[in-house]
């Protein structure tokens, strides 16, 4: 019995020195003591010192440990960790780790958290969002853009030009307006709400793309020529990166540079000839300058010894002869300015490479640092915008459209897809905060922008795929009453952009989390591939070893939590979200134990095991994705109108990182390891439940009654109510609806029947028949009539309407031919 006692205490000793992460040489002197006092009580004997000693004096002595430890260790890491290529080390290196690591680390510090300040506009950005925004949103007819002129109107491009919509990035020196990071995702969550073109369109230039590379990387004689110019809107610009034979595999680009001498400006130059074919520009149809990304080669020597220079970022001005631009593709009939740019054997100079010669072969790097900004704020935003005003509208729409004698949003169908849309919209808006904080506090995050890209623009495609369901035919006739119906068709260009989505879940995520965020994983190849035989061994050694107790910390963790519970956590509030950030600390722990697993158990084959890293990847994300929840719920106050949303996004987050967990468990690459790692982590089975339905409930109940907690998650969208906005229209016919309800319901009673919510204009008349209305309320009643039409009803067209216009296709034929 007393032996038995004495072993459970050392156990607990080594687990909880694992669990607290104590200094190797403190958890052998406790060991060791304890050691002491079970010889002391004839409990141990000779050879349970001999056992100990042969463990403890190599893992305490670096010398030894080195020598008989981590030299073959290292060998044995060079064998089996495949050769990086130079485009994935440069996508490695690329970019910074933020929160991202935090959650790798296995115990996030959730002070560290909620002590980073929280996102705000300043005074001018506000002004901004309040003025010129505004007016060019009123300026815009989504149907008149899309269906007549396939283009926003040339006033429309001019006002942005004039407001400078195209130089948010660009600072002031040079005449731009140089806004934070969240004023620009605040600027496009508006504009998106109004038209995904429009906010396409002032989106790129303000992403990857010239102006960008040019403010990190140009020469000084760059910027003064064209930052002043693209700021003014006198230039326009674009970034032609991808190629018909590398989409997703950017780094294969085909396109050739080859440096060669040539005339230029009647005098021979060393310069490149450029031979490209790109497609999927956006803005090269109308572009003045292209930024170009090309494999340039140096034959003959010219500029050195290095024959394949790689890949390099120059810009090329429009009217360069031999440039093939102006034709346009038409994606999914949001036609958003995007073709095709190519060229063969164009002559220009060195000069031309953005950052000047010395820049030269320095192009990916280039691009995948920019990239991780401009991934974070773009395409999260306008994903975000747009769920937010159609989590808005549909609301309404469920409020005010009246099926089986009630409001269809009182159906329980309905409120589950309501419950969905207006959770989403509470998480999206939640992560693009966060992931554009950390780009205003100088971060380049490159797997939390891949997070926000993936996640944001998938649950895009949930919510409008639900609000569709919601508004059924409606939703379905286009039309200038259709305000769901281009961004159903358009849903796609989101997935497909800035990295597909596939590609971005099952490779991006965590391939670049498991090497970027890890704290020892990216320290052990750097280590290895240090050609200094004995600096590489001092090295090795220490993150070896401190990668070890990392994994038997979070072993021991991982074992506790499943056992014993995360209610022991300290957690920053002590409310109704503690237990949140209990299992999220217990997810934390799991993902590090499971990535090390995997790495061991499948070493350089991990990253073409990608549905295994897709799963490790969800688990990541969703733990991001709830610490932006938990964020933003406190940086607004707390506040229990909101809890609602709150809950849902945080239950859901849960719910899909434990759902990533059992899945990736399932399918273990050792089957058996699966198994005993499934009853040690969840040993009394899954813990996390899908968002109720009373939750949903009453996310429905707020989307549909005007209140402070729909205000916030409508917060900063277009809902003034002006002849070009459907979504301002709705706002207002919600409210004459609900205010001309107890009216009708006076009428009624008077009446002495129920009557239908229909032909409010005839209850009207009936209401001043009867003597219980007066006047204002019937004009109340015949306006709010006029509206639930024009809510409910959809457009039809002469079949003349309907038709191409050849006539113009006929004009274009004969221009070119003369």
């Amino acid at each position: 019995m007393y032996i038995l006692a004495w072993v459970f205490v050392l156990i607990a000793l080594i687990g909880v020195s694992s669990y607290f992460r104590i200094k190797l040489f403190n958890a052998t002197l406790a060991v060791a003591v304890w050691m002491l006092i079970g010889t002391s009580a004839d409990i141990v004997g000779t050879v349970s010192w001999l056992v100990f000693l042969a463990l403890a004096i190599p893992l305490n002595s670096p010398s030894i440990r080195k020598q008989y430890l981590s030299k073959p260790a290292l060998n044995l890491y060079r064998k089996i960790m495949p050769e990086m290529s130079s485009t994935e080390r440069d996508a490695i290196d690329a970019g910074t780790v933020w929160w991202d690591g935090e959650i790798f680390s296995g115990n996030p510090n959730w002070n560290n958290l909620h002590a980073i300040p929280e996102a705000r506009l300043s005074p001018e950005e506000q002004a901004f969002l309040d003025g010129p925004v505004e007016t060019v949103c009123s300026m815009v007819n989504d149907w008149d853009v899309t269906h007549r002129r396939t283009d926003l109107p040339p006033e429309v491009w001019q006002y942005l030009k004039d407001n400078k919509f195209f130089a948010m990035i660009i600072k002031k020196e040079y005449g731009g307006l140089d806004f934070s990071a969240y004023a620009q995702s605040r600027v496009l969550q508006k504009l998106s709400g109004v038209s995904s073109v429009l906010s396409s369109t002032v989106g790129v230039p303000n992403s990857l793309g010239p102006g960008e590379l040019l403010q990190h990387y140009g020469t000084e004689a760059q910027k003064q020529h064209y930052l002043p110019a693209l700021a003014k809107g006198d230039a326009i610009p674009c970034f032609a990166l991808t190629s018909p034979e590398a989409g997703s595999d950017a780094g294969a680009i085909p396109d050739l540079g080859v440096v060669c001498k040539g005339q230029w400006n009647g005098e021979e130059i060393i310069g490149m000839k450029l031979t490209f074919n790109k497609r999927y520009i956006t803005l090269a149809p109308v572009a003045t300058v292209v930024g170009l990304a090309f494999k340039m080669v140096d034959p003959d020597g010219l500029l050195g010894d290095k024959k394949d220079i790689g890949i390099t970022c120059a810009l090329i001005p429009s009217d360069t002869e031999g440039l093939d631009i102006g034709n346009r593709h038409f994606p999914l009939n949001v036609p958003f300015q995007n073709g095709p740019v190519r060229g063969k054997d164009i002559f220009v100079p060195l000069d031309y490479i953005i950052g000047g010669p010395e820049m030269a072969g320095h192009g990916w790097r280039m691009l995948v640092e920019c990239l991780s900004v401009g991934r974070c704020i773009t395409l999260p935003s306008n994903s975000t915008g747009g769920v937010k005003t159609i989590a808005l509208a549909t609301g309404a729409y469920a409020r005010i459209r009246r099926q089986f004698k009630l409001p269809i949003a009182k159906m329980e169908g309905i409120e589950e897809m309501l419950g969905h849309i207006g959770g989403n919209a509470y998480m999206m808006d939640a992560i693009t905060r966060f992931a554009t904080k950390g780009v205003d506090l100088g971060e380049k995050p490159s797997v939390i922008s891949a997070i926000a890209k993936y996640h944001t623009t998938e649950k895009m495609r949930q919510a409008v795929t639900n609000a569709m369901d919601i508004h059924g035919g409606k939703g379905v006739m286009l039309g200038p009453n259709n305000y769901l119906g281009r961004g159903y068709q358009g849903a796609p260009i989101a997935i497909t952009v800035e990295g597909a989505n596939i590609l971005t879940r099952n490779m991006m995520i965590y391939g670049q989390g498991a090497l970027r965020c890890h704290p020892y994983v990216l320290k052990e190849m750097q280590a290895s591939a240090n050609p200094d035989e004995s600096q590489a061994l001092e090295e090795f050694d220490n993150v070896l070893f401190g990668h070890v107790g990392f994994a038997i910390s979070n072993f021991a963790r991982s074992f506790w939590f499943g056992w014993g519970g995360s209610h022991l956590v300290g957690t920053p509030f002590n409310d109704q979200t503690k237990g949140y950030y209990q299992s999220m600390t217990k997810f934390s722990s799991n993902l590090a134990l499971l990535s090390d697993l995997c790495m061991a158990v499948l070493g350089g084959e991990l990253k073409r095991k990608e549905r295994i890293s897709a799963r490790l990847g969800d688990i990541l994300s969703y733990l991001f994705i709830g610490s932006t929840i938990l964020k933003r719920f406190d940086d607004e106050g707390r506040k229990s109108d909101d809890a609602p949303m709150m809950h849902w996004a945080m239950q859901d987050s849960l719910y899909r990182a434990e759902t990533a967990m059992v899945d990736l468990l399932d399918n273990f690459p050792i089957k058996a390891m699966g198994m005993v790692l499934k009853v040690m982590i969840m040993p009394f089975g899954r813990r996390h439940k899908k968002p109720s339905d009373i939750l949903e409930h009453k996310i429905a109940h707020i989307l549909q009654t005007p209140c402070e907690a729909r205000n916030r998650l409508g917060e900063g969208q277009y809902l003034t109510d002006h002849e070009n906005n459907p979504f301002g229209q709705l706002e207002t016919a919600l409210k004459d609806i609900l205010n001309a309800e107890p009216i009708f319901d006076r009428v009624c009673k008077a009446a002495g029947e129920k009557l239908p919510f229909t032909q409010l204009n005839l209850v009207a008349d009936k209401g001043l028949e009867l003597g219980v209305i007066n006047e204002k309320e019937a004009d109340l009643l015949r306006k709010t009539e006029e509206e639930r039409l024009r809510v409910i009803n959809v457009d039809d067209f002469d079949p003349a309407e309907l038709l191409a216009d050849k006539s113009k296709k006929t004009e274009k034929a004969s221009s070119k031919a003369a």
